[in-house]
C-alpha cells in the first residue's frame, strides 16, 4: 500500500512509532522487503548520550548478510574484543570473542546516534520509507473495532497515519502500549545506574572494564577521548 499524503493525513502498510534501534532497523527491513512503511520518531534529531552505544556480533552479522558490513566499519568506533574485570585486586578475563564463529569477532563500540543514522540514510535510498521527525505518537486511531492507525504531533499540527500494521517501538513509556491497554508484567530491576563521562589518558589502555569492591561496581566504556562510566547502585539500601 502506497505512502499517500494529504496535508495532516498519512496511508501506509505499517506504521512504526519509535526512531530507535529496534525501529529503525525494522523499519529498514519492512522497506528492503517492499513494504510501504512509515517510522516515526518524536526527537529531531538521534542524539542522546549514554543509550546502548554498543554493536554485538549478532548484530553485525546481520548488517553483514544485509551487505552493509564493510561500510558500516569506516564509522568511528572501538573494537572490544575481550572484557576484563577487577574483582577486589585480581584482573580477571570475563569474555573473549575472538572464538566466535561470525565475521566480527569483537563488540564495536559506537555512539548509538552515528548506528541510527546510519540505518536511516540507507532505508531512505528506498522510495516506500519514510522516517518524520518530531513526529511524536499521542493516541492510537480505531475504527470498527480495530486499531487502523495512530495520531501523532508534529511542529506543523496533528498527524493522523492510517496503517494497516502498527508497531510501538516507543520504549518503556510506551504510548502505543499504554493506549492499547496491554498489561506489563513488571519484574523490576535491582540496580539503578549512575551515567558519568571521566576522561582518558593514552596510558590507560582500550579494553572496556568492569571493577568490583565491596559489593561496589563500576563499568568503564571506552569512547576515545573519555570513558563512558556507569556505577552500579544497589536499590535495597545506600552503597558504601
Amino acid at each position: 500500500m502506497p505512502a499517500i499524503s494529504n496535508h495532516d493525513a498519512l496511508i501506509t502498510g505499517c506504521c512504526i512509532a519509535g526512531g530507535g534501534p529496534a525501529g529503525m532497523m525494522l523499519g529498514f527491513l519492512l522497506a528492503r522487503a517492499g513494504v510501504e512503511v512509515v517510522v516515526l520518531e518524536k526527537h529531531p534529531d538521534f542524539l542522546r548520550d549514554f543509550r546502548g552505544d554498543t554493536i554485538h556480533p549478532s548484530t553485525l552479522e546481520v548488517i553483514r548478510e544485509l551487505g552493509l558490513l564493510d561500510e558500516f566499519l569506516k564509522l568511528p568506533h572501538e573494537e572490544a574484543r575481550r572484557l576484563s574485570g577487577i574483582i577486589g585486586d585480581e584482573l580477571v578475563r570475563l569474555v573473549d570473542f575472538t572464538h566466535l564463529r561470525t565475521r566480527c569477532r569483537f563488540i564495536a563500540m559506537m555512539p548509538q546516534w552515528d548506528f541510527l543514522n546510519f540505518l536511516a540514510g540507507h532505508a531512505e535510498r528506498y522510495p516506500n520509507f519514510h522516517l518524520r521527525m518530531q513526529a511524536e505518537v499521542t493516541d492510537l486511531l480505531e475504527e470498527g473495532g480495530r486499531i487502523a492507525g495512530v495520531r501523532a504531533s508534529t511542529p506543523a499540527g496533528l498527524l493522523t497515519i492510517r496503517s494497516t500494521l502498527i508497531v510501538g517501538a516507543d520504549g518503556r513509556h510506551s504510548v502505543v502500549r499504554k493506549r492499547a491497554g496491554l498489561v506489563v508484567d513488571d519484574l523490576g530491576a535491582s540496580i539503578d545506574v549512575l551515567w558519568m563521562r571521566l576522561s582518558r589518558r593514552p596510558s590507560d589502555g582500550v579494553e572496556p572494564l568492569g571493577r568490583i569492591v565491596a559489593g561496589n561496581m563500576m563499568v568503564m566504556i571506552n569512547r576515545g577521548d573519555y570513558w563512558q562510566c556507569a556505577f552500579l547502585i544497589a536499590k535495597s539500601g545506600p552503597t558504601k
